[in-house]
């Protein structure tokens, strides 16, 4: 019986240790395996940190050494560089750092399609093992280059840029040496200049051709003026570029005279001229004015034969009046022959003979006894569309200017007794009729030209009566004279320009055989000029980046204004110097700023290549405009910072 219960317990025995044995076993293999397994992903783990850390200090070492690729670390000297292709460590583990580009979009966040960001790269450093079992790990990582990159205007040196209307100045009551400020100029430039009180006392210059068009354009520093008879058809001098020195008295010299056709308008920049002349094979001649002499490196011949009458540019965009005919052409480039963006152009009333554009319309004066003024919407540049009009008189219209924001137009028409022959319109709506506000008689004076002064003051100039008078247009319904000036030989044109150092002058082309270019000294004595801008000198990061933001630091006093644009480009030639810039507001266009919100102006600069403006680029400015209809009041732009990567 002890016997029996003796095997039965042996033949228990040897059953629970067949069962148990084999699972105490696998569990001892299986503990070694993981602790193998867990070995392996410790040292894997530490081979990605390592690459992760050699990824850093390639990067503090230049960014440049981050092209996109397949690559695996290395110790060179004291520091790590990559090297192309993953690499294999202790014959069982692989190890590879992977470089992708990054694209962003408008906003700036980062995304499948858009922008190429050059300052910011993908990272995926990965590690691979075969044994005891196939695994990997791997970490993502979004690596830019070094924050804190920014660029400062803040004092007088750094706020050396372009200034119309505007003057920089030290500002009063802060630690920092040199601390400036840019606000509106003092017009009259502490001359006692008044609009009211013209006088000729200022020198004069003489063209070698008699002048009888109301060609004139100015910018800051530079007139062009079309001269030569037009009644003479014949080719010889037509046009001349008058630089005017910015002391005082001024000093005007004749700069170079270019011989063409007849000159019926002219259109200016710092480097180019534009001339709308009597011809109808090159109706619109491009000049490069940089070198003397003057080359034309472009054209526009528009669909039609009829010669030009005005020429007008805005942006890249070209605009010129042929007869009846309104046309737009590309100018994204200034040399050959340039092609016409709407070949339809505009049906005009009459014979188009001023153009000027403010945003995304044109304001065009035609020689017709109705719709003297059409409002013609270009935000369309293949569909321009006239949208609005005016019937002042019934005298043909002369000349036109436009205000800053574009709601008033300032129309001139010949003089007939009886009649009203300047007038204020109001163009803040656009569409339809256009209300006339207001409107004078100027008392047996035909008018050549208008032009606006300050923001309550124009000036009418032409043949007969009193040649030159200046108009107070404080109220807008009841314009009145408060000044003048009698030029027996006539004023066939007028512009009028605020110098950088806060010089307002009007520059009149004139019959006076002595000396047609002639400077007269305006200004509202040492108050504040109405309108200016200032363009920044021009921020070089030495390498394309991206720019990200910025933030200005501005006063904005009541009944003033102040708002700002900005600009990236890439360089020509490897250099910043001398590009033109496409000056944008938040929705990449012209027609929007930046303004403030209390005493600060910033915003987020796009990521998108639109013409000239290339964000990512090397190239930053900005522009800040100035406005204010309290002559003792000016707004200011204390600092402005710019922050980009690198």
């Amino acid at each position: 019986m002890q016997k029996g219960q003796s095997l039965i317990e042996l033949l228990l025995t040897i059953a629970l240790v067949s069962i148990l044995f084999p699972a105490l076993l696998t569990g001892f293999i299986s503990t070694r395996n993981n602790r193998a397994v867990r070995d392996q992903r410790q040292l894997a783990t530490a081979y990605l940190n390592e690459g992760q850390e050699a990824i850093r200090v390639v990067r503090v070492n230049g960014w440049s050494n981050l092209s996109t690729g397949t690559y695996h670390p290395i110790v060179s000297g004291s520091t790590w560089i990559l090297m192309s292709g993953s690499e294999l460590i202790d014959s069982n583990f692989t190890r590879q750092i992977v470089i992708e580009d990054v694209n962003r979009d408008n906003n700036g966040n980062i995304a499948q399609d858009g922008t190429l960001d050059p300052s910011t790269k993908l990272i995926t450093i990965s590690v691979s093992w075969g044994s005891p079992f196939p695994n990997s790990i791997n970490a993502k990582s979004y690596l830019t280059r070094h924050d804190g990159n920014t660029h400062t205007d803040t004092t007088v040196v750094d706020f050396s840029g372009i200034k119309n209307g505007t003057a920089v100045v030290a500002t009063s009551g802060t630690n920092v040496p040199g601390d400036g400020q840019v606000q509106l100029a003092t017009a009259g430039g502490g001359h006692g200049g008044d609009w009211c009180a013209p006088n000729l006392g200022l020198p004069s210059l003489l063209f070698p051709q008699k002048t009888s068009t109301n060609a004139i354009y100015a910018i800051p520093g530079q007139a062009f003026v079309g001269i030569g008879d037009p009644e003479n058809k014949g080719f010889g001098e037509s046009f001349a570029n008058v630089t005017i020195a910015q002391n005082y008295p001024p000093t005007a010299t004749t700069k170079y005279v270019y011989s063409s056709n007849p000159v019926y308008g002219t259109f200016g920049e710092e480097s180019y001229a534009y001339l709308a002349v009597d011809d109808t094979s090159k109706q619109i001649l491009i000049l490069d004015t940089t070198h003397i002499p003057f080359t034309t490196i472009g054209s526009f011949t528009p669909p039609t034969t009829t010669r030009a009458s005005s020429v007008y540019v805005s942006g890249n965009t070209g605009y010129m009046t042929a007869g009846n005919n309104l046309y737009n052409f590309d100018l994204t480039s200034k040399s050959g022959v340039r092609p016409v963006k709407d070949p339809d152009g505009v049906l005009l009333a009459g014979t188009g003979i001023k153009v000027a554009v403010i945003g995304n319309y044109a304001y065009v004066a035609n020689s017709t006894t109705t719709s003297q003024l059409q409002v013609v919407d270009i935000s369309n540049p293949t569909n321009l569309r006239v949208v609005g009009q005016t019937t002042v008189n019934n005298q043909v219209a002369t000349d036109l200017t436009v205000n800053q924001s574009g709601t008033r137009v300032y129309l001139v028409t010949q003089f007939a007794s009886g009649q009203k022959a300047f007038f204020i319109i109001d163009t803040t709506t656009k569409i339809g009729d256009q209300p006339i506000i207001g409107s004078f008689d100027t008392q047996g004076m035909s008018p050549h030209g208008v032009a606006i002064a300050s923001v309550n003051r124009v000036i009418v100039v032409g043949l007969g009566g009193q040649q030159y008078e200046v108009l107070n247009i404080s109220q807008e319904t009841s314009p009145s004279r408060c000044g003048g000036l009698n030029i027996a030989s006539g004023i066939y044109g007028i512009a009028t320009i605020l110098q950088p150092n806060g010089d307002a002058y009007s520059y009149i082309i004139t019959g006076d055989i002595s000396g047609q270019f002639k400077l007269i000294l305006g200004g509202n004595g040492n108050q504040f000029a109405s309108t200016g801008s200032f363009v920044s000198s021009t921020f070089d990061a030495a390498s394309s980046s991206a720019f990200n933001n910025f933030a200005a630091n501005v006063a904005q006093p009541f009944q003033t204004t102040i708002q700002m644009q900005v600009a990236v480009s890439l360089p020509f030639n490897n250099s910043c110097n001398g590009l033109t810039f496409n000056y944008v507001g938040p929705d990449l266009t012209s027609s929007t700023f930046f303004t403030p919100v209390v005493s600060s102006i910033s915003g987020t600069i796009s990521f998108q290549a639109s013409g000239s403006y290339q964000n990512p680029g090397r190239c930053f400015s900005y522009k800040t405009y100035f406005n204010t209809s309290d002559t003792t009041q000016s707004p200011v732009l204390y600092d402005m910072t710019v922050n980009y990567s690198p």
